[in-house]
């Protein structure tokens, strides 16, 4: 059997006259993830669901995701709102049937494991000292079963200064508890909007493209990365006999199928 996860990002949904070109860009990943053969297990989006942090932007949210067929879990991001996201997600199972935006689910064949990173009216992380302590306990409660940590913002820096800066500010606390967890299959963020992948505290972090625009790449200190309106991706983690592959589907300049749901 072939395990696999759909690991989505940014995808700034928005109201008003600008909010169509977001929600196509994630309806249109959604659906060429559903068309994979055979389907993702689970589909993951690592935060900034929205664009404004107002509450009335995740019923547009719900609008694009709400009658997707495999399971959705969300992540809060910087433009999120955590509090209007618990509230707009009752009585479905996107945030694990959580009342809180960190939880967990227990699939039989894997753990995804979600922490709350946003921080009040900045655009840089946090998770916090509690929600470490729970990352520990729940990483523990399933020892032999692959984990995926799944933290908007990337917990080290990724070699863009501007991002660098804006990135998870207890990354160092969040690698001390990984490193004491053999099961942690990925780290899976979001954020800069750009495809990434580098070894962290003993496991690998993924982050994944923007499902609407991407940042450049800008390396030099000072700049600016802006963004640019380069093809979406998202990532895909796929186990192979005793490892975790992950492979990059393109999307918007894709000649593949895209599926339709939920009309």
């Amino acid at each position: 059997m072939t395990i696999s996860i759909a690991h989505l990002s940014d995808p700034h949904i928005t109201t008003g006259m600008l909010a169509a070109e977001p929600a196509m860009g994630l309806s249109r990943a959604l659906g060429r993830a559903l068309a994979l053969e055979p389907q993702p297990d689970c589909v993951v989006i690592t935060g900034d669901l929205i664009n404004s942090g107002r509450p009335e932007e995740y019923p547009a949210l719900l609008e694009v995701i709400g009658r997707y067929p495999l399971p959705v879990y969300l992540v809060a991001g910087n433009h999120d709102n955590p509090e209007a996201l618990v509230d707009a997600c009752r009585g479905t199972n996107m945030l694990g049937g959580s009342n809180q935006a960190h939880y967990s689910v227990d699939h039989p064949a894997f753990t995804i494991i979600v922490l709350n990173s946003h921080v009040p009216d900045s655009p840089g992380g946090r998770v916090g000292e509690s929600q470490l302590e729970w990352l520990d306990e729940i990483l523990a409660r399933r020892p032999d079963i692959p984990a995926f940590v799944c933290v908007h913002h990337p917990p080290m820096p990724i070699g863009i200064p501007f991002l660098d800066a804006l990135r998870l500010a207890d990354g160092d606390a969040l690698a001390k508890v990984l490193v004491r967890h053999t099961n942690v299959a990925r780290v899976l963020s979001g954020h800069v909007h750009r495809s990434i992948t580098s070894g962290f505290a003993g496991s690998t972090l993924a982050i994944a493209p923007s499902t609407y625009l991407q940042a450049g790449l800008a390396l030099e200190e000072g700049a600016i990365p802006h963004y640019f309106p380069e093809p979406t991706s998202f990532l895909l983690h796929l186990q192979v006999d005793d490892a975790w592959i992950t492979h990059t589907v393109a999307v918007s300049h894709a000649a593949a199928p895209i599926a339709g749901y939920g009309y």
